[in-house]
């Protein structure tokens, strides 16, 4: 099972339809359209955060148990680690979250957690969060119109904080402004050879720039 972690708009989504397609592995999208908390999160987000996290958290973990049942190779477009890691510790220090659903989320989270396979490798996007702001202006979904820039910013901050603490497997990072894998088919090919050395070695490797791999180290099973 493959998953992708990145912030709003790092293209997540596109990477994962152009895996599918190229590997025949089953694509696993995060819900939007059909996610019932998401636009009143976006409006309000001290009075649904801790309603979308319990909803992210649920349909992440079915998702999972879903795919590693089924006996299919699987790329999915968001991790479950970034719900937690990310999403509800900004909400945290947005004072967004009460400290008693902050505990009560953590708390089954973990549990949640040690019930679920880990991931054969995280494809892990980075991008500058003024990439991120033009991407999101541009695909134009009316439920991210007030995504404010500095709530980007804020979630990049968790994220380079995860990095260094995430071993639940070995690692891929991409820069995703510098890799155009959706119209460039070289460097989509640069992204998949990369992968399969992952997966094969174990190692942790970052793709900089177009023909520029860095091997990061030993990653974790």
């Amino acid at each position: 099972m493959i998953v992708l972690a990145g912030n709003i708009g790092s293209g997540k989504t596109s990477l994962t339809q152009l895996l599918s397609l190229a590997s025949g592995w089953t694509p696993s999208y995060e819900s939007v359209d059909n996610n019932p908390y998401l636009a009143d999160f976006y409006a309000d987000m001290k009075t649904w955060a801790f309603h979308l996290q319990m909803y992210f958290l649920g349909n992440r973990a079915q998702e999972i148990e879903t795919l590693a049942n089924s006996g299919n190779s699987a790329v999915l477009d968001r991790s479950i680690y970034e719900d937690a890691h990310i999403f509800v510790r900004a909400l945290y220090e947005m004072n967004n979250l009460s400290d008693r659903d902050y505990q009560a989320y953590f708390k089954l989270y973990e549990l949640v957690l040690k019930t679920l396979p880990k991931p054969t490798l995280l494809i892990r996007l980075v991008t500058p969060v003024e990439t991120l702001v033009d991407r999101i202006q541009q695909r134009a979904r009316s439920i991210e119109d007030t995504i404010d820039p500095g709530y980007l910013r804020l979630l990049d901050s968790y994220y380079q904080q995860w990095d260094q603490e995430y071993a639940e497997s070995p690692v891929l990072t991409i820069n995703s402004q510098r890799f155009d894998f959706v119209n460039n088919p070289d460097h989509f090919k640069q992204v998949v050879n990369a992968m399969e050395k992952c997966i094969e070695s174990k190692t942790n490797l970052v793709l900089v720039e177009p023909s520029h791999i860095i091997d990061a180290g030993v990653g974790r099973e």
